[in-house]
């Protein structure tokens, strides 16, 4: 497969450049009308890699973008609002489909890591697990969403093309987490309302899960990791995560040692095998980490577990 070359973009002032902008206002943060920006014939053949945060609403838009690996198709209608989260670093390419007549509208809200710097948000901004969601885990806003959204923005872009003093500062970075929060709340919003979708990832992970717990996978490869759970189910570990903690109240790991904790048991019941044994078939080196993660699990040792049986 042909390597595509990657633009690593250091700074806003270069992404302002090399996407056809004005130069920014402000060095470390600036909002983008997403209709303003051009198009070079080159961004179908390349990866990108920024240096800052992109948080953005796009509407009417259509192609392939691909996080990491991982390639996804979306195409959307003129009337959905799609928000999208990237943090820096993170490697993603765009192949526009160019041959789209719909209007592209909406807004890209770019966040330097240094703007952050001595504030609540440069820690905070890590726990906002959607940032490593990826692109087919975009999220659909309502209209009244996209509203509220959009008025945080006018807020931002008020408040840093006003007279800076020694206020602006906190009051921009408030106003980013009060967009994260709502971000937040409405991605738990479309776990749930998306609910058919949800559970057939839910059921496709119980069977997942299965069917690699009653294969000879525990002894030739260990415990299944999230992410080769969440690369089997085709979404982002994270994404992955959140969703189940919405649905089940548990994470990935733990529906993992969930599964790990019935087959122990079916075996400590059913068989003569030694805990060791068990261990062994379980995936674990040593039995010691085998106990201590059940008794954590039933408050009971193994031993104790199977001799609650005679």
């Amino acid at each position: 497969m042909e390597q595509r070359q990657i633009i690593h973009i250091k700074s806003i002032s270069e992404f302002h450049r090399l996407r056809g902008l004005p130069k920014p206002e402000h060095p470390l943060i600036s909002i983008v009308n997403y209709a303003d920006i051009k198009r070079p014939s080159y961004i179908r053949e390349v990866n990108w890699i920024f240096n800052f945060y992109q948080i953005s609403v796009k509407r009417g838009i259509s192609g392939k973008m691909k996080y990491g690996q991982q390639e996804y198709a979306f195409e959307y209608d003129i009337n959905d609002g799609i928000m999208f989260f990237v943090a820096p670093n993170q490697v993603f390419g765009i192949e526009a489909n160019q041959n789209s007549t719909t209007k592209r509208t909406g807004w890209m809200l770019l966040i330097h890591p240094d703007f952050l710097w001595n504030t609540s948000l440069a820690k905070n901004i890590k726990r906002y697990d959607f940032f490593d969601y990826s692109v087919n885990e975009a999220l659909l806003l309502s209209e009244k969403e996209e509203k509220m959204l959009n008025g945080i923005i006018e807020n931002i872009k008020e408040e840093y093309h006003a007279n800076i003093d020694r206020f602006s500062k906190q009051i921009i970075i408030s106003q980013i987490e009060t967009l994260l929060n709502y971000s937040e709340r409405f991605y738990n919003r479309q776990f749930i309302t998306r609910e058919k979708a949800n559970h057939q990832i839910l059921e496709r992970l119980e069977i997942l899960l299965a069917d690699y717990f009653n294969s000879d996978n525990l002894i030739s490869k260990g415990l299944p990791t999230v992410q080769y759970i969440a690369d089997a189910l085709n979404i982002s570990p994270k994404y992955l995560s959140s969703l189940l903690k919405v649905l089940t109240g548990q994470s990935t790991q733990q529906h993992i040692h969930d599964m790990l904790i019935d087959k122990a048991k079916e075996k400590l019941s059913t068989t003569n095998l030694s805990v060791s044994e068990i261990a062994y078939e379980l995936g674990f080196e040593h039995s010691q980490s085998f106990s201590k993660l059940f008794k954590t699990k039933t408050k009971l040792s193994p031993i104790e577990f199977r001799q609650s049986f005679n």
